[in-house]
């Protein structure tokens, strides 16, 4: 493991696990860290077996980019296994929604290897919230079957590369080390390679695409890496991506196929989200005001069928339905667009929270969540329902420089829910 150092440190009680709300010193960048290796993963593709790769991160991930590159690239290195993809990656989201959809998206589909994106995404979290979701995505999978294999995967933004260029990882990818450290999972940084081509002047990380041939002439032969320095172009900078993948793939299984018996060590964080969920509107949602969206043909909620099975949406304010549940943490998997409202959560008999459910962003309907935590461990009731409050869309958009084409698209303040997010039970 690293030193710890700095202000707030991470220290070790008695048993060996590491208290809470400390930070962590930032860990050295290297393309590829083996660790433990992928020995179930290499055993049953060499030996020309089925083997399920499953994707789990953000937008970066999501594109047809390193993930589809890579996938092809191990079909024609074990041309006699049977490659399944399972692409649980939804843009904009992070780790934390990621411990609770772990088991609906990923393990209930029997995965051997799954690669793990979440460290753009989490750039901006804390450090102790990233412990926490990421130890619980990792012991979940390791609950679910032993013998699976994970393999962090570190993207960069153009704001990722100072550090790279110090030789660090950013801070959410160095907590992310730290879990791998301890849990033996092996680590690719794909930054490493993007900042070499930049230091050596044949990347540009951001540009539009040369559309003439004086255009393409004036690029030089570089390597245009994105079009907003975050996603990039699938045939240039997923590229650079893949090849990292590649070669970090060939160190990692030189690691060797043997598999011993694996045994979850004591959690670094007990209150990990090892036991979180996410349980379908469909189980919870009933009541007056609430319609249940037909998934094959409404537009807007089609698109995250795979993700979402049963989409409710409301508009009526005071439209609500109420949850009671034994644990510590309550949420939703939603959707938020250019028709979205607010939602109040009240729990127990504390005030209600306002939940806003538009954004600067909300120009289109995207996949999102919320999590109220810390709660005590105890028997709570929960309301959701839908805000009156009426706010200037307008107003909010311009964070972005957008403004409202079509009024009728945000006319309404809508709540869509596709899911509960729960560390607990029913009652």
């Amino acid at each position: 493991m690293h030193n710890v150092k700095g202000k707030d440190m991470l220290t070790q009680n008695a048993s060996g696990a590491l208290e809470t709300e400390m930070r962590y010193q930032p860990a050295l960048a290297k393309e590829v860290r083996t660790r433990a290796g992928l020995p179930t993963f290499f055993s049953k593709a060499q030996a020309g077996k089925e083997v399920r790769v499953a994707y789990f991160g953000g937008s970066i991930t999501e594109q047809a980019g390193w993930r589809v590159k890579s996938l092809d690239w191990l079909k024609e290195r074990y041309p006699n296994a049977s490659f399944v993809e399972i692409n649980a990656a939804i843009g904009g989201t992070g780790s934390e929604y990621g411990a609770f959809r772990m088991g609906r998206h990923v393990l209930q589909l029997n995965p051997d290897l799954i690669f793990v994106e979440f460290a753009v995404n989490d750039s901006g979290a804390k450090a102790d919230d990233i412990y926490r979701s990421m130890e619980g995505v990792v012991r979940q999978a390791r609950r679910h079957n032993p013998l699976v294999d994970i393999c962090f995967v570190y993207t960069l933004t153009d704001k990722l590369t100072q550090d790279l260029l110090a030789g660090k990882c950013n801070p959410s990818a160095s907590v992310m080390e730290h879990i791998a450290d301890y849990y033996g999972i092996p680590s690719i940084q794909l930054g490493v390679e993007v900042v070499r081509l930049l230091k050596e002047g044949t990347l540009i990380f951001k540009g539009e695409k040369p559309k003439t041939p004086e255009e393409i002439a004036a690029l030089e032969g570089k390597i245009l890496f994105s079009s907003d320095n975050v996603h990039p172009y699938v045939d240039s900078g997923h590229a650079v991506y893949h090849t990292v993948v590649s070669r970090a793939l060939i160190e990692i299984e030189k690691r060797g196929t043997s598999t011993g018996a694996r045994t979850l060590p004591e959690p670094l964080f007990p209150d990990n989200l090892e036991w979180a969920q996410m349980i379908l509107a469909s189980d919870v949602i009933s009541g007056n005001g609430w319609e249940q969206l037909d998934m094959r043909s409404n537009p807007i909620v089609s698109q995250f069928e795979k993700i979402m099975p049963s989409i409710f949406r409301a508009t009526a304010p005071g439209t609500s339905f109420t949850v009671k549940f034994k644990g510590t943490a309550v949420g939703l998997a939603i959707v938020v667009g250019p028709d979205s409202g607010q939602i109040l959560v009240t729990i127990d008999n504390e005030a209600p929270k306002t939940m806003r459910q538009f954004d600067e962003y909300c120009t289109w309907h995207r996949a999102s969540n919320f999590v109220v935590k810390n709660l005590r461990d105890t028997e709570h009731t929960v309301k959701i329902e839908v805000d009156g409050v009426r706010f200037d869309k307008a107003e909010i958009l311009k964070l972005q420089d957008e403004t409202i084409k079509d009024p009728k698209q945000f006319a309404d303040y809508a709540v869509y829910v596709g899911g509960l997010l729960l560390i607990g039970k029913l009652a």
